[in-house]
């Protein structure tokens, strides 16, 4: 091979191809798109870390107030046992309703007020504030329903067992806290421990959580209904049960 002909191949080999523009600018976004995801990855982290200490903190608290609260009453009962007196329970703040009815029958009144409160199906089960105008509306169709006041046992599992919530109009489950907090979190509800305190205790935004939540889907109960078209007070099951209708919510739940 000639002299000039080896320094020609030598200088091509030193010499480097320019990138294309389009390459290069394709990279340096690649790569401000990877920091940018670490970075929020690492603010997720870091928020996460920090919502899970506030979760257990508040969990703890509740745990507090709830057993705080029972012993306030076995205390009562005891003080006016001894005195020879009956201790009256604080009025219950929810209602646990029930519909146990199927579609025939129904008058158009009926039908609206079912609408109303949300019990679509057979089975389905909503909590409702206690006040006059909801015991009015359970008063209209009340051969259709069974309701009650549930406890604290009951609320939590219901929601933990059967709860579901209304995310963009679609039914979801309630698997992850943060569910909670994306719908709930401006109301300072961001876990399940946080819904079950608002529902029971019938916070000031139990409007929100109740609405947020999706009607009950439960099964039918454990045995069977006895006698339908009978008042609970008649050795039926349509009304008002009171505290008995966590006995009914064990069987459907």
């Amino acid at each position: 091979m000639a002299e000039p002909e080896k320094k020609e191949q030598a200088k091509a080999k030193g010499r480097v191809t320019p990138l294309p523009e389009s390459f290069l600018k394709k990279r340096k976004r690649d790569q401000h798109i990877k920091a940018h995801r670490a970075t929020q990855k690492a603010v997720e982290k870091k928020k996460r870390k920090t919502s899970r200490k506030v979760i257990f903190k508040r969990a703890e608290q509740y745990v507090k107030e709830y057993r705080q609260e029972e012993r306030s009453l076995v205390f009562m009962r005891r003080q006016a046992r001894k005195n020879g007196n009956f201790y009256v329970d604080p009025q219950a703040k929810i209602v646990f309703v029930i519909r146990i009815r199927g579609i025939n029958r129904l008058s158009p009144k009926v039908r609206s007020v079912m609408r109303l409160l949300r019990l679509l199906q057979i089975h389905n089960g909503v909590f409702l504030k206690v006040n006059k105008a909801t015991m009015n509306m359970l008063k209209l169709v009340e051969p259709y329903i069974a309701y009650g006041y549930p406890n604290l046992k009951s609320v939590k599992e219901l929601i933990y067992k059967r709860g579901y919530g209304k995310v963009r109009k679609q039914r979801i489950p309630l698997t992850d806290n943060q569910i909670v907090e994306a719908n709930l979190g401006r109301h300072d509800i961001i876990c399940m421990e946080d819904l079950i305190h608002e529902i029971v205790t019938c916070g000031p935004h139990f409007k929100e959580a109740n609405n947020f939540l999706w009607p009950f889907k439960l099964k039918s109960p454990l045995g069977g209904y006895s006698k339908k078209r009978l008042h609970f007070n008649e050795d039926g099951e349509y009304g008002n049960r009171e505290e008995k209708i966590n006995a009914l919510i064990r069987r459907m739940n």
